[in-house]
């Protein structure tokens, strides 16, 4: 068992909070009960995952996806008032995490999928959220390996045959940052989702490049995160997943 407010500091503190300027509040978002003994991870603060949280008698939910991002009405009307009152009524703590997951070294969103894909010298390059790392397998291995990963079939742009060496990639709605792998000569760039205007970047760069979910690329960090909390304070840890094509 830990006290909400501990677990709020610990996490803060291990997942370096501070050093990001983010679109959402990192930490601690709705206030439940004090103590913690069971806590509930999933990728997105939805109601099917509160519900299941619910029905789990879950202290705290952990997710990736939380509330109050910039941009969006501020009042708490419609699904967002469903949201937090069901977190209320059962007194669950919500607890998101969102750039911070991505980045740690640990158990971040990144190193997580990398391990999964077993890339060798996995690392970040330099200040981004794009990591790099290297592999030796055509477009096709590479594509497989996702999809025996994350249960769901990439979209795949580039020469299915074209050998991968140099690989890069992003978690999630990071198809942007398709400029960095570029910038290095990168041969193949994976994140979550795609643009229309992607597939000729990529073409007209001789990338390769993959489109492999965002949600299914992003569940493995809060999944590492809670089995740490789990061991590092004795609590009780289950991960729900919501299904989401995207």
């Amino acid at each position: 068992m830990i006290d909400n407010k501990t677990l709020a500091t610990y996490c803060n503190e291990y997942l370096n909070v501070a050093k990001f300027s983010d679109y959402c509040p990192n930490g601690l978002q709705i206030e439940g009960t004090s103590e913690i003994t069971k806590i509930i991870a999933g990728v997105s603060a939805n109601q099917d995952l509160i519900d299941q949280a619910i029905d789990e008698k879950a202290d705290a939910l952990f997710v990736h996806h939380g509330f109050f991002w910039k941009n969006e009405k501020a009042s708490i009307t419609g699904i967002k008032k469903n949201r937090i009152k069901a977190l209320l009524d059962n007194n669950i703590n919500l607890f998101a995490y969102h750039l911070p997951l991505d980045a740690h070294p640990v158990v971040g969103n990144n190193i997580q999928l990398a391990l999964r894909l077993k890339i060798q010298n996995p690392q970040p390059m330099g200040d981004t959220l794009v990591w790099k790392g290297q592999i030796d397998a055509p477009l096709s291995d590479v594509a497989q390996a996702l999809h025996n990963v994350t249960g769901r079939e990439p979209l795949i742009f580039g020469d299915a045959d074209k050998p991968i060496r140099t690989i890069t990639w992003c978690t999630g709605g990071a198809q942007s940052y398709i400029e960095h792998a570029i910038e290095i000569d990168a041969d193949c760039f994976i994140t979550g989702e795609v643009s229309e205007q992607i597939p000729a970047i990529a073409k007209e760069n001789n990338i390769a490049y993959i489109s492999a979910g965002h949600h299914a690329t992003e569940r493995y960090g809060v999944q590492a995160l809670c089995q740490h909390l789990a061991q590092q304070f004795d609590l009780d840890y289950q991960y729900i997943d919501i299904d989401n094509i995207v």
